[in-house]
């Protein structure tokens, strides 16, 4: 078996080039430090899911997404994107007599964009009224009232007006009487913003 040899500074060249790669620079480490969120932090967020007075019910999940960062001195403690996870506290249809429609929402769960990290959080209600729709009641009792006048003074003189706006009003009461008020419905993209009702720590990487 034939040896070759290699030179004397040549193999040194070799030591040297295997101990340097060895020798690789210690990747530096990263630093955190927590932040508290106080209560009463705003927190904006755009809906992601779909939310009515008619439709949803009470315990329904609903999932939305922080809108811009929070920050606190300068350092992001929520970035834009994370994800926010609740539920539906109050789905009322408006009433056909009286009542208006009534949604309300909020979130118990924060998941951190990037990090995949999850909080649990306690925040305020998104709460929502329907539209009164009194004056639009009015105007359809009112309108056949003056209408069944109309018909009545032809057939029979004042008399038989004022059957005929008696029965043109009750006409208009039955009509009101079927027909529900305006529901709540919020689609997504729907912009909101909710409170911390209590503080939240949260580990940020310190700059």
């Amino acid at each position: 078996m034939r040896i070759k040899w290699i030179p004397a500074t040549l193999a040194a060249t070799f030591v040297l080039a295997a101990s340097a790669g060895s020798q690789a620079a210690p990747a530096r480490e990263i630093r955190h430090r927590e932040v508290t969120l106080p209560a009463g932090t705003v927190i904006p967020l755009v809906l992601d899911s779909y939310v009515a007075s008619d439709t949803s019910r009470i315990e329904s999940p609903v999932r939305a997404h922080v809108r811009h960062a929070v920050v606190i001195d300068g350092t992001t403690v929520i970035p834009a994107g994370s994800a926010l996870v609740g539920h539906v506290t109050r789905a009322e249809r408006a009433g056909r007599v009286k009542g208006r429609a009534h949604i309300a929402f909020r979130f118990d769960q924060l998941t951190l964009e990037r990090s995949n990290r999850h909080l649990a959080i306690n925040t305020s209600a998104v709460s929502r009224v329907g539209r009164a729709t009194k004056a639009r009641d009015a105007a359809t009792i009112g309108i056949p009232a003056a209408g069944g006048a109309v018909v009545g003074g032809i057939v029979g003189g004042k008399k038989g007006a004022a059957i005929g706006a008696a029965a043109g009003a009750g006409g208009g009461t039955a009509v009101v009487l079927s027909t529900r008020g305006e529901d709540v419905r919020l689609g997504r993209g729907y912009a909101a913003t909710v409170r911390l009702l209590s503080p939240v720590t949260i580990r940020v990487r310190a700059e």
